[in-house]
């Protein structure tokens, strides 16, 4: 009776006693940041701008509603460029914070802390960088914790990281990191060697794209600039464009068109640099 009556004391207070609280992301499937699921309000406002978008350049090269409507079509795909560019810009950004994560990992064991010391002091430092309690570094830091507190391996914990983070650097420091512990070696210096490597690369990534990033621009403004100059003269001097959207004028816009967009495909391509 007694026991039966604590029981209900303890549902009724919501106490867990002999287990360690989880953390959000544990509680939830973990986190693939090689994946990312739209909304449904994201998937229609992506769907009708890539349609009105390339509804409105199919009318400015041919004046024909029918061909602008089955152009519109292709507003289908923009949810999934729109899907990977999410993907890319979170990887980004937890790839950054996987840099300063770094640097406070590799102060905290060259003070001698220990390894599982080290994370909880990296997790404070972050706490303070990102305040946001959503910040993906600090979710996957709180996690880490939260396991090496129920007695699984730090290896296993970052290796398992790494595997759904799909990002090499986190996936070089984690196999550093294993091998190091396997093999005895001294892991303050190799995870603090490890870590200088690293955040040279990442440096040299964000140098690159700081400097591409007035290119893109240039980019895109030469991309968008013929659609303009040819909706402005289609408008202002429609009988001196008209030739272009009758019998061969349309083979030639059709022509125009297709290097535009394989322009803007190659300027794509080309400034995609990867360190």
């Amino acid at each position: 009776m007694i026991k039966s009556a604590f029981g209900r004391l303890r549902a009724f207070a919501g106490l867990s006693f002999g287990t360690k609280p989880a953390p959000a992301a544990s509680k939830a499937k973990l986190p693939d940041y090689n994946e990312y699921q739209l909304t449904w309000g994201q998937k229609a406002t992506a769907i009708f701008f890539g349609a009105a978008v390339m509804a409105g350049i199919a009318m400015v090269f041919y004046k024909n509603p029918l061909i602008a409507g089955l152009f519109s079509l292709t507003g289908f795909y923009y949810p999934v460029m729109r899907r990977k560019a999410i993907i890319a810009k979170r990887k980004a950004q937890l790839k950054q914070q996987f840099k300063q994560m770094l640097a406070s990992l590799a102060s905290s064991m060259g003070a001698g802390r220990s390894i599982e010391s080290s994370f909880t002091e990296a997790l404070d430092d972050l706490r303070l960088l990102y305040p946001d309690a959503g910040a993906m570094i600090v979710r996957e830091l709180e996690l880490i914790i939260w396991r090496l507190q129920n007695g699984e391996t730090v290896e296993a914990c970052l290796l398992d990281f790494s595997r759904r983070a799909y990002i090499d650097e986190i996936g070089q420091f984690a196999e550093v990191f294993v091998i190091c512990k396997r093999t005895g070696g001294s892991l303050v210096q190799v995870v603090r060697r490890t870590a200088v490597i690293i955040q040279e690369k990442l440096d040299i990534e964000q140098d690159i794209q700081v400097t591409l990033a007035q290119k893109k621009f240039e980019s895109k403004v030469l991309t968008v600039a013929p659609v303009i100059l040819i909706a402005a003269l289609a408008w202002m001097t429609p009988d001196y464009m008209e030739p272009l959207y009758e019998d061969g004028g349309v083979l030639i816009m059709t022509g125009a068109l297709g290097v535009l967009f394989g322009c803007f495909a190659l300027a794509q391509k080309i400034m995609n640099i990867k360190v």
